[in-house]
């Protein structure tokens, strides 16, 4: 199996251990899971930990970067190569991740806001769209 290597951010580096240690639970009441992206540049596993809400059997995160003018290493990572793996609680899983469409986006941004109500802090603390992906099993 190769290796996969976590996010080199402490904080979340720290979240993804703690969704470990609790069964895919480390913060009651939210939803959060794990994506694992092939590295756009480096061809190695990245993992990190997202807010999720769920559009019927499809899984939605937001590229925030929590308000960065730039967007997540990982969103660019499955623009190159949208196949991911996600771990929701203990269930780990193969996936194909894409952007929202512009017809999607307004549905799908008030379903992640309604999850996490800093999302929408974030949008306004950056010029760029903040885009929205889909994760739907394969």
């Amino acid at each position: 199996m190769p290796e996969v290597h976590d996010s080199p951010n402490s904080w979340v580096a720290e979240h993804i251990r703690r969704f470990e240690e609790t069964g895919g639970r480390p913060r009651p009441g939210v939803n959060d899971l794990l994506l694992t992206t092939r590295g756009r540049k480096s061809g190695e596993l990245r993992r990190t930990a997202l807010v999720y809400g769920s559009d019927g059997d499809r899984y939605v995160v937001a590229a925030s970067n929590r308000g960065a003018d730039h967007h997540p290493a990982w969103y660019l990572n499955l623009l190159a190569d949208p196949h991911v793996t996600v771990q929701v609680g203990t269930e780990t899983f193969t996936a194909r991740a894409r952007p929202a469409t512009a017809a999607e986006r307004p549905h799908l941004w008030r379903l992640i806001v309604s999850a996490m109500p800093q999302y929408a802090a974030y949008q306004e603390q950056t010029t760029r769209e903040i885009p929205m992906v889909l994760l739907e099993r394969v």
